[in-house]
């Protein structure tokens, strides 16, 4: 074999090495989970209560400038107050999120009152949409309490009484994990990491509250994950809701959540975490670039401070005044600044092969606290360009 054959052949080998290297950075899949309220739906008579017209929290949107005569918020969805309870409309919503890049709805999941609150955009909606197979699910239960912050015609005179509390007792808990996992986690869509079914968990506090004090929620919690392995499963991924330190800009939560300690995120067993909104650890009445900045500080801590994996959250935005008229306020959250945060994430998730590439974003509708992935007339379908260009074009 000649010396000019040999460097030709070994020009060949590295331009085929260089090539597959290419062709995985480009084909690498990433799990884009955003978070959905389900409270856009007609005629769940558990919602009357708070949205008397039948069309759910779309009524607080479609009145703000009933309420508030030429305010600045003034947002229209592009797809109209559609109802998420309908299977042909969630099936629409499932191919505009996947053909985007969003492949994981986390849902916010409710019990209230001894039953569960807001679940018809998931049974009637989403578990009933003839392309369900192509989105993976899981549930974050939205444990808080339950304020006025919903009814506006109540809300104006802030007063911060309780309407239901979102603690549950030791039975209570019982029932909801084995509703959970019969009726959820056994669906084939159901998100899980290694086998395991991933159940996020809002407020800590409110849970060890209701079962009765640390060692009684650490109990609870083994309970849940024993009778996951009964059902089948290698074991739960338990997901923690990360926090600030008594950092709560939303205005709306029973309680506010402390930033954890190692010790006690391990005691309780949770094996993951990740954020539910930037108004929970930052400041965002702020540019959003700045938030950023303070955001991946906010990661630098949690993986300097915890041993379970962190995954990174990205918020659209922040702006709660179409509830209240008044609100701390995200500036300058465009899509092409929505996009540095996304790949602010990716790069996250890169530098962490270990981990699933998960990331969580708020949110697909949260329209009434402004941070939706939805089309709106302001932006078109522009948060959604961003994620396409980040993680399905790699720009």
């Amino acid at each position: 074999m000649t010396i000019q054959f040999k460097h030709t052949i070994l020009l060949m080998a590295l331009s085929v090495l260089s090539f597959g290297n290419i062709a995985t950075a480009q084909t690498k899949k990433y799990d884009i989970a955003a978070f959905l309220y389900p409270a856009y739906v007609n005629d769940d008579p558990r919602l009357r209560p708070f949205w008397p017209k039948g069309i759910g929290e779309w009524e607080t949107v479609t009145s703000v400038q009933d309420r508030f005569p030429g305010f600045y918020w003034d947002r229209k969805p592009i797809w109209g107050t559609i109802n998420e309870a309908d299977p042909s409309v969630m099936a629409m919503e499932i191919n505009e999120a996947t053909k985007h890049g969003v492949n994981v709805f986390i849902f916010d999941w409710y019990w209230y009152d001894g039953r569960a609150f807001m679940e018809t955009t998931l049974n009637n909606g989403f578990l009933k949409a003839e392309n369900k197979d192509k989105m993976k699910f899981y549930l974050m239960w939205a444990n808080h309490d339950v304020v006025n912050t919903w009814d506006v015609r109540l809300n104006k005179y802030n007063e911060d009484n309780v309407i239901w509390q979102g603690r549950v007792s030791r039975d209570e808990f019982e029932k909801i994990c084995k509703r959970t996992i019969e009726k959820y986690f056994k669906q084939p869509n159901y998100y899980k990491i290694n086998g395991k079914p991933v159940y996020m968990i809002y407020d800590v506090p409110q849970l060890i509250n209701g079962l009765g004090g640390m060692e009684q929620a650490v109990a609870a919690l083994q309970w849940f994950k024993d009778e996951t392995k009964r059902a089948g499963f290698p074991g739960l991924e338990l997901q923690l809701t990360m926090w600030g330190i008594n950092l709560n800009y939303s205005g709306f939560d029973g309680s506010k959540t402390e930033r954890p300690q190692n010790a006690f995120v391990k005691k309780l067993g949770f094996t993951s975490s990740t954020h539910y909104q930037f108004a929970h650890f930052v400041n965002v009445n702020d540019d959003y670039l700045n938030i950023l900045d303070n955001v991946k500080k906010e990661w630098d801590r949690n993986d300097a401070q915890f041993e379970i994996p962190y995954y990174p959250h990205i918020s659209v935005g922040w702006d709660n005044s179409p509830r209240t008229g008044r609100s701390a306020v995200v500036k300058n959250n465009t899509p092409e600044n929505f996009a540095k945060g996304l790949r602010m994430a990716k790069a996250y998730v890169d530098a962490h092969p270990k981990q699933v590439p998960l990331i969580t974003i708020n949110s697909w509708n949260e329209w009434t606290e402004t941070s939706y992935l939805q089309p709106d007339n302001k932006y078109g379908y522009g948060y959604l360009q961003a994620i396409k260009q980040v993680f399905l074009d790699g720009k």
